[in-house]
């Protein structure tokens, strides 16, 4: 919703981006300085809690179309303009019409404005021109409906926030405990197989409405913590195993870790090579959507050191083994192509 604030907040310059700055740019300006700025990142720090407000408060308005075009229209009235009630005084609607129209005397007949010029100045915010006492309907001049209602009261504004959690916390789920629009602490239920990125939409947790009307939402964002082991694709999990030459090309039974489980067994065949997946079936991510899958990929370790043993048992392979090149075919393939 408009207010004052509009004014006097620059929220161009409070997300380090230009006027022309596309939904894309602000919302990568936004995250960077959520990231920095966010209370989860400065417990106890109070200035950095308020200039995460300041931030979210950027961009519930900038990332949103429709209120975009109301600040941008607003702001181009002049940083002087002043929203305040009649009786004169610096400040009030004079400077906004005197600073349009070339006039001034707070809205005084022929002042230098017309009728005319009431109705094109309430044309921008949806209302008409003013008659009787008050102004047309859906302009300012009414008393329910607020700054953008027609009838009705004004809806409060969507708050944004973010939280990180860690990647078992987002393959199980869990319930937060954030601090809400009001200060106050609110508890969020992440569901299980949450993204990293996902938004989750909290109704009412916003900020109130200035006219009895319904609160916003509370708009969370989801930032999931890397696994050192696992990573997602989809509900499926991924996993990469190193096996030993051995094991690889004489076969064997390895152990294999779960997420929050204990370990499988998987049988690797003899003469696998490495870019093998294995499947274990339903140790993936549980959703409402099914289950996934725990996919394991081979990867043959090569050591580093031989002994003099090791080297001559290879050696003694190398010369007994078949004499084919493993790359004939790739070679091949590259010159008829």
């Amino acid at each position: 919703m408009a207010s004052q604030d509009w004014f006097d907040k620059d929220f161009y310059k409070v997300l380090g981006v230009s006027k022309d700055a596309d939904e894309q740019a602000v919302k990568k300006a936004y995250r960077k300085l959520a990231r920095q700025f966010h209370p989860d990142s400065n417990p106890g720090n109070d200035a950095a809690e308020a200039k995460f407000k300041e931030i979210s408060e950027a961009y519930s308005v900038l990332s949103d179309s429709t209120q975009r075009a109301e600040y941008d229209q607003i702001r181009a009235m002049g940083s002087g303009a002043r929203f305040t009630a009649g009786g004169g005084g610096q400040g009030g609607f004079e400077d906004v019409f005197g600073g349009m129209f070339g006039g001034g005397g707070g809205g005084r007949p022929g002042a230098g404005y017309s009728q005319a010029d009431f109705g094109d100045i309430f044309s921008m915010f949806g209302g008409g021109a003013p008659g009787n006492g008050r102004f047309g309907q859906g302009g300012f001049g009414q008393t329910s409906g607020g700054y953008r209602g027609f009838g009705g009261p004004t809806p409060g504004r969507d708050v944004s926030a973010t939280t990180i959690i860690d990647f078992l916390t987002a393959t199980k789920g869990d319930t937060v405990r954030l601090q809400g629009a009001d200060g106050k602490p609110i508890n969020v239920k992440i569901p299980a197989g949450v993204s990293d990125g996902q938004k989750i939409k909290l109704r009412g947790k916003g900020e109130p409405s200035p006219d009895g009307g319904e609160a916003g939402d509370l708009v969370l964002t989801v930032t999931v913590r890397k696994h050192p082991v696992f990573e997602r694709d989809g509900l499926n999990l991924r996993i990469t195993v190193p096996v030993t030459y051995a094991e690889a090309a004489l076969g064997a039974t390895i152990e294999v870790p779960t997420l929050g489980g204990d370990p499988v067994k998987l049988r690797v065949a003899p003469g696998t090579s490495s870019g093998k997946v294995l499947r274990v079936k339903d140790r993936g991510v549980t959703t409402s959507k099914g289950t996934g899958d725990l996919l394991a990929r081979i990867e043959v370790a090569v050591p580093n050191r031989l002994t003099d043993a090791q080297r001559e048992a290879l050696e003694a392979f190398e010369a007994a083994g078949p004499s084919e090149n493993p790359r004939d075919d790739l070679l091949s393939k590259a010159r008829t192509a």
